[in-house]
């Protein structure tokens, strides 16, 4: 028993822990701890444990904890600091970083939930061996070979970028590297991270089955919470060996970590948009030097910040260049000028048109239909339309709360805003000027699917989009379809653009990707050459059947010599970085520059503008070097769901000055009295 004072970090924004008296049983730091907060009972983290005296505030006035969470192993002292690196990073406040990594059933009020999940956890260990060895073990080609030799000889902090084509075995190289880390750490865990949860369904089957005596575990935000909560207190006590997630699983309590895979290590999901703004991939990284582990980043496409890394000597670099299954090629990518047209219109009175389709991709389509292999067509636009329009009038479907458009759902006789979430009935005549003659402008995957439909009516045709798998399971149960064969062509969105193995896909058509050409954002060809060379990596992983048709990339575009095109027909990411890597360095932007992005959101704009400006005058009191703050603009889509929104852009040279200039100029922030709602995002990803 004791007598002392618990410092306990809580989910509120205000930054700073609190303190509590405390009478009972001894405490630990890293327990989870009830206490009254305000009006409410919440559940809070113990941080420090001090002496009755060591308090600011008056013992009388200071509350009591209620109960500690004693059933509950306190969460480690690595655990906390990672927490701490977070918080201080991206500048949050500690508890709005610890507690909301945490599943839910642990920060409720009753501990029943708790204690069902610990009494299920047990039954379900006892199912379980912790014998790592693998029911089977593919041959490795050379450099699979020599990857996997370097991964697990390292025995300290060492990251390795994991550069290979896609189809080129990594996700062999995560699991034999993983088989000889368990081998050598009898208690050891391995985290792996996915960038999106529709991928983890096909690795985690891949884990279980290469590791059937092994507890694996999973964690994403679709899962159930008891589900969630059981699987989180796996990997807390020690018992699952390998845990598979998204961005969320970079914060679980992994007290035996050895290794970490971050896969598809470019992905821009890996960026968490809402709150606490981390970087799960950065995070990961921090967490392998914090624990003097490997870490592996994989991608065929790196991020321009990794590539940078490896160049420079910062990361070691392994490279697979060639596909792993033999006699399977990486896909001929083609260049098909939209701007064309006497070629088309040629091609078109000696066949059926299919409206958004040139007739080249029409006839492989055919071809690959004939034969019995699967085509996917990628379009990264989901919807029927993106807008109807009144050719009268010129009135368009705008959404009333935001600087955006009403996009046509037709199976759902809907128009949908795609950023409130607004919807409205398809109106029968123009609500302007009456008119009844309204026109479907644009094309997105729905118009693609019905298209298709009516030139191929026997072909079986699937849609995989957020729309046609809004319920649970039915991702999964569409990616099924197709690997089992039962689909001959698919339309997608980014969904289907990485990780997925489809071995009888030899033909991908890839529609409508100039409007990224011309973004605003610096980031948006690097972002758009990493998709299009994922979503044509699709193609030709398997070997080539005798008499079947060699593997293709069909890309339609209006400026077939553009340099990313150019590149991406050479498959030469290599090239294509190092040209970025000197505009970025002339444009002094990252890898070369560092930033944080304060944003605000208001019932109307000048009051937006007035309060950046208010935050940019601030910067003038601070001492600093080499900061460089930005004037406030309205952000590009400046209105979403009735508000207003605007940004004001920090750089620096040094990450250190800018770290050490967000703290104060922060602190002012929180001052001043506004009526605006803000943000601010360490190193953002949008521009």
């Amino acid at each position: 028993m004791s007598n002392c004072i618990l410092k306990i970090a809580l989910d509120t924004p205000l930054d700073r822990c609190f303190d509590y008296r405390w009478s009972g049983p001894t405490p630990e730091v890293g327990q989870l701890v009830l206490v009254r907060f305000g009006r409410r009972e919440i559940v809070g983290l113990v941080v420090e444990i001090k002496n009755q005296g060591d308090t600011e505030v008056a013992q009388d006035k200071l509350k009591d904890a209620i109960a500690l969470r004693s059933q509950l192993l306190p969460l480690s002292t690595k655990w906390l600091a990672l927490c701490g690196f977070a918080a201080d990073y991206y500048q949050r406040p500690l508890g709005e970083v610890a507690l909301p990594s945490l599943p839910k059933n642990l920060r409720t009020l009753k501990t029943t939930a708790l204690d069902n999940a610990l009494s299920k956890l047990a039954k379900i260990v006892q199912q379980h061996q912790h014998d790592p060895q693998p029911v089977s073990m593919p041959v490795l080609n050379l450099e699979q070979q020599q990857a996997v030799s370097v991964i697990a000889g390292a025995q300290t902090y060492t990251p390795l970028l994991l550069y290979g084509v896609t189809g080129s075995g990594k996700t062999e190289v995560y699991l034999q590297a993983a088989a000889r880390m368990l081998a050598q750490h009898p208690d050891g865990q391995i985290l792996i991270l996915v960038p999106e949860i529709n991928l983890t369904p096909q690795l985690e089957s891949n884990i279980r089955n290469r590791f059937p005596k092994l507890m694996v575990a999973t964690l994403h935000s679709s899962l159930a919470e008891g589900e969630r909560t059981r699987n989180w207190l796996a990997a807390h006590l020690g018992h699952a060996r390998i845990i598979l997630g998204t961005r969320l699983a970079v914060l679980a309590s992994l007290p035996c970590l050895k290794l970490i895979v971050i896969d598809e290590e470019h992905d821009v999901s890996y960026k968490q948009q809402e709150g606490l703004r981390y970087s799960a991939r950065d995070l990961a990284v921090w967490r392998a030097w914090q624990e003097n582990i490997p870490i592996v980043l994989g991608s065929a496409t790196p991020a321009l910040e990794s590539w940078q890394h490896a160049q420079s000597g910062r990361y070691q670099q392994l490279v697979l260049r060639e596909r792993a299954v033999q006699d399977a090629s990486l896909p001929t990518i083609k260049l098909l000028n939209l701007d064309d047209k006497n070629k088309h219109q040629k091609a078109n009175k000696q066949d059926r048109p299919v409206e958004g389709l040139t007739p080249e991709l029409v006839q492989a389509l055919e071809a690959r239909l004939a034969c019995g292999e699967q085509s996917l067509l990628f379009l990264n636009r989901r919807g029927y339309a993106p807008v109807i329009h009144c050719d009268a009038c010129g009135w368009i479907s705008h959404c009333t709360r935001c600087t955006a458009f009403m996009v046509l759902h037709k199976p759902e006789h809907r128009l949908r805003c795609h950023h409130c979430s607004l919807e409205l009935r398809i109106p029968v005549a123009c609500p302007t000027c009456g008119n009844v003659d309204l026109h479907a402008l644009g094309r997105g995957t729905q118009r693609i699917e019905e298209n298709l439909q009516q030139r191929f009516p026997a072909a079986r045709i699937l849609r995989i989009d957020a729309d046609s798998t809004r319920r649970k399971g039915s991702a999964q149960a569409a990616f099924d379809r197709m690997h089992q064969g039962e689909v001959d062509i698919l339309i997608g969105t980014q969904m289907v653009a990485k990780g997925h193995d489809f071995k009888n896909l030899t033909l991908v058509g890839i529609l409508n990707p100039d409007t990224a050409l011309f973004a605003q954002d610096y980031r948006a060809s690097e972002r758009l050459f990493a998709q299009l060379m994922q979503v044509a990596g699709r193609a030709g992983r398997a070997a080539q059947k005798n008499g079947g048709n060699p593997s293709e990339v069909f890309i339609q575009t209006r400026y077939p010599h553009h340099p990313l095109y150019e590149a991406l027909m050479r498959h030469d990411y290599e090239h294509f970085a190092h040209t970025l890597l000197q505009e970025r360095r002339q444009a002094s932007l990252p890898p070369y520059a560092y930033q944080a992005m304060l944003r605000a959101e208001a019932s109307q704009l000048p009051i937006v503008l007035d309060f950046l400006e208010q935050a940019k005058q601030i910067e003038q009191t601070i001492a600093h070097q080499g900061i460089i703050v930005h004037d406030p603009i309205p952000m590009s889509m400046t209105r979403i769901a009735n508000l207003d929104r605007a940004q004001l852009l920090v750089e620096s040279p040094s990450r250190p000055a800018l770290q050490a200039f967000l703290k104060i100029w922060l602190a002012a922030l929180r001052d001043l009295k506004s009526r605006v709602k803000w943000s601010l995002e360490v190193d953002p990803m949008d521009i």
